[in-house]
């Protein structure tokens, strides 16, 4: 978002809930700054730092009383998001949508790993979309998780209709990282995913796939539809998505999925282990 939206959305959500609310910020922003002045000046509570450096806003956001929670992709960076004095990680597998990284660790590695070099509070994601996944990345060490793809296509999602019912149409395997020279991210498979893909094994520079970038690719497939020159920012687990829901259906869901799977675990009733 450009500051003047992210300003118009956090009026909003203020307006719509007394509860404290989070907002992400990539750390590769070229207008960072004026959003994290915007974030101070407006008293949001939580924000997660992701795809760059914790130590440079970090402190300056706890100083104003702000919880900051940084993304990592390793356990490498998770301790030197431990030692620029965050208040939590998040793990992000590759299977992801969106910005990734370039390790391509899956969450189901990435998880105990980061969980042994940090004792910060922990939370999952990437290709988490059930509530089975939810207690598989507990057991493996998460305090918690994160969900974007499953609430990305929910009914109060400002992505657009075209690109909601395209996430639905699509199977597995369906979408890729991309952009690895820039900052790799996971697109669904269209015209553009296969220009860029091209551009890449005909050596492309980094300079190259700028230009084909362009400037709000991700706004002009997400928000307004344009499925077939968009960047359609997607995880994995959108290949199980089959319809559009209301996001109190799917954390319902998704708790109740959790809670059967956890009874079936102290019950014994469905998993057996020898040593």
């Amino acid at each position: 978002m450009h500051p003047e939206m992210l300003l118009e959305h956090i009026q909003k959500a203020k307006m719509a809930t007394k509860n404290p609310f989070g907002v992400n910020i990539p750390l590769l922003y070229p207008q960072v700054k004026m959003l994290i002045d915007i974030i101070i000046q407006e008293e949001v509570k939580i924000v997660f730092t992701s795809a760059g450096n914790p130590k440079t806003w970090t402190k300056i956001l706890q100083d104003h009383g702000i919880t900051v929670v940084h993304v990592v992709s390793s356990a490498k960076f998770a301790r030197k998001a431990e030692d620029a004095g965050v208040n939590a990680i998040v793990a992000e597998g590759f299977e992801a949508g969106g910005h990734n990284g370039r390790e391509e660790t899956t969450t189901l590695t990435l998880i105990p790993t980061v969980r042994m070099a940090t004792s910060l509070p922990l939370m999952a994601a990437g290709g988490i979309g059930t509530g089975e996944s939810i207690l598989a990345a507990m057991l493996l060490g998460a305090d918690g998780v994160q969900i974007g793809s499953a609430f990305a296509v929910s009914q109060e999602s400002s992505a657009s209709q075209a690109f909601k019912q395209k996430v639905i149409d699509i199977g597995e395997g369906e979408t890729m990282l991309s952009l690895k020279k820039l900052a790799p991210v996971r697109l669904i498979k269209n015209e553009f995913y296969e220009t860029i893909s091209q551009a890449e094994a005909n050596g492309a520079t980094a300079d190259d796939l700028s230009l084909l970038l362009g400037n709000g690719r991700a706004k002009k497939g997400i928000f307004e539809g344009d499925i077939v020159n968009g960047e359609l920012e997607i995880g994995q687990i959108s290949s199980i998505i089959s319809r559009i829901q209301s996001t109190s259906t799917i954390f319902n869901k998704l708790l109740n999925e959790y809670q059967i799977a956890l009874s079936e675990i102290n019950n014994n009733s469905k998993y057996h282990f020898t040593l």
